[in-house]
C-alpha cells in the first residue's frame, strides 16, 4: 500500500528481503561507516575494552587532510573533574540538610518558649 506517481521527486524505500541478484550501486559494495561511536560505553563495546582501559586512546579519528585529524568529544566519560563535581554537589546537599535540621531545632525551641509564656 503506497502511492506512486509521476509528480513525486523522491521515494524513501527500505530493503526488507535480499534477493538472489545484487542491486548495482546499492548492495554490491560494502562501505564502512563514516563515523565511530561517541559514547564511552559504546567505544568500550566496539573494542572489547574493560572498565580500567582508557577510552580516549581508542576514539575513532577521521582524517581531514594529511595534517589535521578530527575526533568526537567523548560523552559519559568519567573524569576526576566530574567525580569532584559530584562530591561537591553531594556535600552541598548534606550541608543544606544539616542547616535545615539546625533551623528546625531552633524553631521548635523558640515555639516551646513562646507556648510557655502564654
Amino acid at each position: 500500500g503506497c502511492v506512486v506517481g509521476p509528480d513525486l521527486a523522491t521515494l524513501s524505500l527500505v530493503i526488507s528481503k535480499k534477493g538472489e541478484a545484487e542491486i548495482p550501486g546499492l548492495t554490491d559494495d560494502q562501505r564502512p561507516r563514516r563515523l565511530g561511536p561517541k559514547r564511552a560505553s559504546n567505544i568500550r563495546k566496539l573494542f572489547n575494552l574493560e572498565k580500567k582501559d582508557d577510552v580516549r586512546n581508542f576514539v575513532v579519528r577521521r582524517e581531514l587532510n594529511e595534517k589535521k585529524k578530527k575526533a568526537p568529544k567523548i560523552q559519559r566519560l568519567v573524569t576526576p573533574a566530574m567525580l569532584q563535581r559530584k562530591r561537591y554537589f553531594r556535600s552541598q546537599t548534606r550541608q543544606r540538610m544539616v542547616l535545615g535540621k539546625k533551623l528546625k531545632e531552633e524553631y521548635t525551641k523558640r515555639l516551646s518558649e513562646y507556648r510557655q509564656e502564654q
